[in-house]
C-alpha cells in the first residue's frame, strides 16, 4: 500500500475510535516472498510509519499487528523478530498470534498446535512486548 494511503487509514481510525490491523507475515524477506509472493519491505516500513501516529491514541489502540503461526514456516523465531522490530518502535503495540487452520492454498498443512502457540507468545513477551494475545484459540491442536 501507498504510504500516503496507510497514513490516511491511521488518521481516519484514530478520529472515529477504529484501528488499522498490519498483517505482519514474516520478518524475513525470502519468507515473506514465499509466503506471499512480495517483499515485506513496503509493509514494515509502513507499520514504522503508523507506529510513530500510534501515540495519538493507544486506548483503544490506533494500531494493531498480527501474524498467522503458520507450521513449518512461522516458528518462535520469525515471531521474536517481528516482536523485537515492534518493540523497537512501541512495545504497546498489540500484537495478536493467529492459530492456522489449513484452508485455500495450504490444507496439506496440520492446524496449529498449543505448544507452538505458547513457544510463539513467550517469544514475544520475551522481545518486550506488553500487549500479546493469542487468538483463534479454538483451532489450536495437540497434532504436532
Amino acid at each position: 500500500m501507498h504510504p500516503s494511503l496507510a497514513r490516511k487509514m491511521m488518521e481516519i481510525s484514530i478520529k472515529t475510535g477504529g484501528c488499522v490491523k498490519v498483517d505482519l507475515k514474516a520478518m524475513d524477506e525470502r519468507l515473506n516472498i514465499a509466503l506471499c509472493g512480495v517483499s515485506n519491505t513496503r509493509t514494515l516500513e509502513n507499520f514504522r510509519m503508523l507506529s510513530s501516529l500510534f501515540k495519538m491514541r493507544s486506548n483503544p489502540p490506533s494500531l494493531v499487528a498480527s501474524t498467522l503461526l503458520i507450521p513449518g514456516y512461522v516458528d518462535e523465531n520469525e515471531v521474536g523478530a517481528i516482536a523485537r522490530f515492534i518493540a523497537e518502535l512501541n512495545p504497546d503495540i498489540p500484537y495478536s498470534l493467529l492459530a492456522f487452520h489449513p484452508n485455500f492454498l495450504m490444507r496439506d498443512l496440520p492446524s496449529t498446535c498449543r505448544k507452538h502457540a505458547e513457544l510463539a507468545r513467550d517469544a514475544a513477551l520475551a522481545e518486550g512486548l506488553t500487549r500479546v494475545k493469542v487468538c483463534n484459540l479454538h483451532l489450536l491442536t495437540d497434532a504436532y
